[in-house]
C-alpha cells in the first residue's frame, strides 16, 4: 500500500541489483580488454626483438616451405607497403584509432567486444611503438615486419592481432551485437516493454 503521495510502489532496494551487478561485470570486461591488449603488445615486441637479433634483411628463412617465410624488413608504410611516404599521417591515424578505442571501451558490455577492442588496442600500440622509437625518428619510425605470407606481403604479430580484431568485429556486426552487448531488436523490445508499464 502506498503510504505517501508520490512514493514509489517498488522499494528502492529492488532497483539497485542491476547497478551493483553491472559494475563488477564492467570491471571484469575492462580487465579482459586490458589483458588481451597487453598480451598482443608483449608478444609483438618480443617477437620483433627476436627478429632483429636473429634474422638478416634480404636473407629469408623458410618456415612452412616457401609459403610462410621469416623475412626481415623495416616498413615505413602500412600493410602491403601502402603509404611509404606518409609515415607521419599513419602515426596520427594510429593515435586516432587508440582514442576511438578508449572512448568506445567506456560502453563495453560484451566479452567478444572486449577481446576485439583489446586485440586492436594491443596491435595498434605495438606498431605505434615502432613509429615512435625506431629510426629514422619519432613519428617517422619504420615498423619491423618479418612474417612473409606467400611472397605477397610481410607483417608482424601486431598485424595478426589487428586483422583478428577486424574479423571479430565484422562477425559481431553481422550478428547485430553492439559494444554494450545488446542487439537492436533487444533494445526495441525493452523499450516497448517499458512503455507498456508507464
Amino acid at each position: 500500500m502506498q503510504d505517501e503521495a508520490g512514493a514509489p510502489l517498488i522499494p528502492a532496494d529492488d532497483q539497485t541489483p542491476s547497478t551493483t551487478t553491472s559494475s563488477p561485470n564492467r570491471r571484469r570486461l575492462f580487465v579482459l580488454l586490458a589483458a588481451a591488449a597487453a598480451t598482443a603488445y608483449v608478444l609483438d615486441q618480443v617477437t620483433k626483438a627476436w627478429a632483429l637479433a636473429a634474422l638478416t634483411p634480404g636473407d629469408p628463412v623458410p618456415l612452412v616451405g616457401d609459403f610462410i617465410r621469416l623475412n626481415l624488413i623495416r616498413n615505413p608504410g602500412a600493410a602491403f607497403s601502402i603509404g611509404n611516404g606518409a609515415t607521419w599521417v599513419l602515426t596520427l591515424i594510429a593515435f586516432g584509432v587508440l582514442a576511438f578505442i578508449v572512448r568506445t571501451a567506456r560502453r563495453i558490455g560484451s566479452t567478444s567486444w572486449a577481446w576485439a577492442l583489446g586485440l586492436l588496442f594491443g596491435g595498434s600500440v605495438g606498431n605505434l611503438t615502432d613509429r615512435m622509437v625506431r629510426e629514422p625518428g619519432p613519428g617517422r619510425g619504420h615498423v619491423v615486419d618479418f612474417i612473409d605470407y606467400f611472397g605477397l606481403f610481410i607483417g608482424n604479430v601486431a598485424d595478426i592481432a589487428i586483422v583478428g580484431s577486424a574479423v571479430l568485429i565484422g562477425l559481431l556486426a553481422l550478428r547485430g551485437i553492439s559494444v554494450d552487448g545488446t542487439r537492436p531488436e533487444q533494445g526495441r523490445h525493452e523499450a516497448g516493454h517499458e512503455a507498456t508499464h508507464v
